[in-house]
């Protein structure tokens, strides 16, 4: 039986039971609009450049918001306790959490390419280079800190802490492109490749450089291992 489907799919139906799913959708979609809309009416410029400039920034907020819940709710209701006693392994319960925090993603994800056949159908000569590759970017960067929300989530049980630590985490990762005058010039290459907004950036500009892949991928991977870690120590504490 796969119980990281199972698992997902329930956490994805729990999504949508809630009106807070459907708030935070909500507010992504708005958000995402006005920043497609607004150089499209203003500047008469039919590109997706401004969507993929203000997703990451409201990403800091959305995706803390939907994996807070994840693992600190189940503790604090016990219910963490009783799913440990199921044959399920720590490792299957952590990626069906990722994995129903990433289908919501892609939800909202999806709803925004009414502004790719917007400009499809106003715009002329359009590059699908980069705009393919700025959804890889995307979909990429909403993993990293989807696994950075669920390993929040897995260290507290306090939803709102769980939503700080996570905030934190990505805004420190968002926020060191912005940074490097301060940092000295022996060190600006190493926290360089630490921003999370250099990669995308990269990726977004319509080339796919396996650095920026591993970047990703290793990142995703290592806060989803400690968060399987956390969850198998409480096991057996």
């Amino acid at each position: 039986m796969n119980y990281t489907a199972i698992l997902a799919n329930k956490e994805l139906k729990g999504y949508f039971n809630s009106p807070a799913a459907y708030i935070v959708l909500v507010i992504f979609l708005l958000l995402g609009g006005w920043f497609f809309a607004s150089p499209l009416f203003i500047n008469n410029t039919a590109e997706l450049r401004s969507l993929f400039g203000i997703i990451p920034i409201v990403y800091l907020f959305f995706v803390p918001a939907i994996t807070m819940s994840l693992i600190s709710k189940e503790s604090s209701s016990g219910t963490l306790e009783i799913l440990s006693t199921f044959p399920i392994k720590e490792s299957q319960i952590i990626m069906g959490k990722f994995w129903a925090s990433m289908g919501l993603i892609g939800v909202g994800l999806a709803f925004t390419l009414i502004h790719l056949i917007t400009i499809m159908i106003l715009g002329s000569n359009i590059d699908y280079g980069p705009i393919f590759c700025g959804y890889i970017g995307l979909i990429l960067m909403g993993g990293f800190y989807s696994a950075i929300g669920i390993f929040s989530s897995t260290i507290t049980s306090n939803q709102i802490v769980a939503f700080i630590i996570s905030f934190f985490i990505a805004f420190f990762l968002f926020i060191i492109q912005f940074s490097l005058f301060f940092i000295p010039p022996f060190l600006t290459e190493f926290f360089q490749y630490l921003s999370i907004g250099y990669h995308f950036d990269n990726i977004s500009r319509g080339v796919i450089d396996t650095r920026n892949l591993i970047y990703f991928l290793s990142g995703t991977a290592l806060f989803l291992k400690l968060s399987i870690s956390i969850l198998e120590s409480k096991k057996w504490n």
